[in-house]
Formats: structure tokens, sequence, C-alpha cells
């Protein structure tokens, strides 16, 4: 059941159509930074946020590991909004031709971590997060971090139940390799 729903979610996760060649993960290698605004369905004082974002990427022998911060804006006075530093630091291993797992993974049914996931379609980097509650909701949010020519575009996507509650999009330079 669980392989079933990761395979679903894997599929929908991904562009349809005739595909370029995917990029090795060392293209996305180094440190970004940036800006993004944040459109929410479930705030009312705080629908639409900015946000600043960096990101750090670091090929390793068998994977990569990535961190990446957000200043959030959204909560407190909306004319005055408290900042908020949230950040994540993730450890994947290859699993596959083009796929890898946090080191940190579990059974999502019995624990209370996410899992998750990377791949790399083309462009972008998408790194994948399932949550399963122990009331049966679950929560998937997907990264979309795609090359350009001026640098990393950011696309993310927060889902609850299959409701899109938050969604934001950016941009990053790369300030360091």
């Amino acid at each position: 059941m669980l392989a079933r729903l990761l395979v679903i979610v894997a599929v929908l996760s991904f562009p349809f159509g005739a595909a370029a060649a995917n990029l090795a993960i060392k293209a996305f290698a180094g440190k970004w930074q940036g800006s993004a605004v944040s459109e929410s369905d479930i705030s009312v004082h705080f629908r639409l946020t900015s946000r600043d974002i960096d990101v750090e990427i670091k090929p390793s022998a068998d994977g990569f590991d990535i961190t990446w911060n957000t200043v959030q804006r959204q909560s407190g006075d909306p004319g005055n909004p408290k900042e908020r530093l949230k950040s994540t630091s993730l450890s994947f291993r290859e699993t596959g031709p083009n796929l890898w797992a946090w080191t940190g993974n579990a059974d999502p049914l019995t624990s209370d971590a996410p899992y998750v996931w990377a791949t790399v379609r083309e462009r972008t980097l998408i790194i994948s997060s399932l949550r399963i509650y122990a009331d049966g909701r679950h929560e998937l949010q997907i990264y979309r971090r795609t090359l350009s020519g001026t640098g990393m575009t950011l696309e993310f996507e927060r889902l609850v139940d299959g409701q899109n509650v938050r969604r934001a999009s950016g941009r990053l330079v790369k300030v360091a390799n």
C-alpha cells in the first residue's frame, strides 16, 4: 500500500512529454541566495508574504547534502510581521539512477518523520516530502529548483489531503561554488 502511494505521488510530481537529458546533481552544487513570494489559502492576514531564501547543495561520493534557510514573515502584525528563520538540512543517498532517498527515512505510517526523496528532471531538482498523520491525513511538500541562464528558480507547493494550502515562487543567484 505504501509503495503504491509513493509510486503514484512520484508519477504525479513529474511533467509529461518529450524530455531533454537530465542534469547531473553536481550542476546544482553551490550556495544560492534570493527571495520568494509565498501565497497561502489558510492565513487570513498573511495571504501573500515575502521570504528571503538561501540554499547550499554539496554533492558527495554517494549522493548529496542540501541545506536551505527561509526567513518567513507570516505572523504578528501584518504591517510589521515577525521574522522567523526556518532551516532544513538533509543528506541524500543514491538509490537508483537519478533517484535519491533521505538518509533519515522511516516508514511514514509509524514515524513522525516524513518520507523524503529527490530526483532531477531535465534542469529541475525536485525534492518531495510525504508525511502521514496519525488520523490518516497526509501532507505533501514539493520543492522544484530549476537552473536557468540567470540562476535558479524555486517553485514550492504544500498540499494537505490533496488541497494546495501554500505556494511559493522565487529566484536565486549563485554566490559561491
